[in-house]
């Protein structure tokens, strides 16, 4: 397993980091948090935040280190809210978002995990179809209580193996499979 220290996880949102933890685990690879606010760049493409985010915060700690940044995208709203997503969630919340649609729920999670060292500036993108609910359910945070993903009759609020499933999961796992060739 690699080190403690080889590898940072720059966000200041705990909870992210406690599933990249999690699943970057199950692939023998050890995480550190390291909370850090970064500005985020207006952008209507979640990659080119995460590059933006991964290249500051390593010009602040000189580790290596991933970023990641995700958006829900719903159909009916254009891919509103996408990058916009922690705005969003910060400003009118899931009932918001559920008082917005009516007839089409479907929406898609997706994820960019970017890793960034001295030389090397990386990005995997994990993608996750699925319909908003017509309620909150279940527990979790940001989006979790209103999102099904396809093939499941739960909220990622309800599911006890979301990290297996979700697009966090799949963006991690490209970028662990990369790393450890790397």
């Amino acid at each position: 397993m690699h080190k403690l220290s080889d590898l940072l996880f720059v966000s200041s949102n705990i909870h992210k980091f406690k599933e990249a933890e999690k699943i970057l685990r199950s692939f023998n690879i050890s995480i550190q948090f390291f909370k850090l606010n970064l500005e985020e760049i207006q952008s209507n493409s979640i990659k080119q935040i995460a590059i933006k985010k991964a290249q500051n915060a390593f010009s602040k700690c000189k580790k290596p280190l991933i970023i990641e940044d995700d958006g829900l995208c719903i159909d009916s709203l254009g891919g509103f809210p996408g990058p916009y997503s922690s705005y969003v969630q910060k400003t009118i919340g899931n009932k918001g978002i559920l008082n917005l649609l009516k007839k089409d729920r479907s929406a898609k999670f997706v994820s960019n995990i970017t890793y960034c060292d001295k030389n090397t500036v990386e990005s995997f993108e994990g993608k996750l179809f699925g319909t908003i609910s017509k309620s909150e359910k279940g527990n979790g945070w940001g989006f979790d209580p209103i999102f099904i993903p396809k093939n499941t009759q739960k909220t990622f609020g309800e599911l006890i193996n979301k990290n297996n499933i979700s697009h966090r999961y799949k963006a991690l796992k490209k970028f662990s499979n990369w790393y450890l060739r790397k």
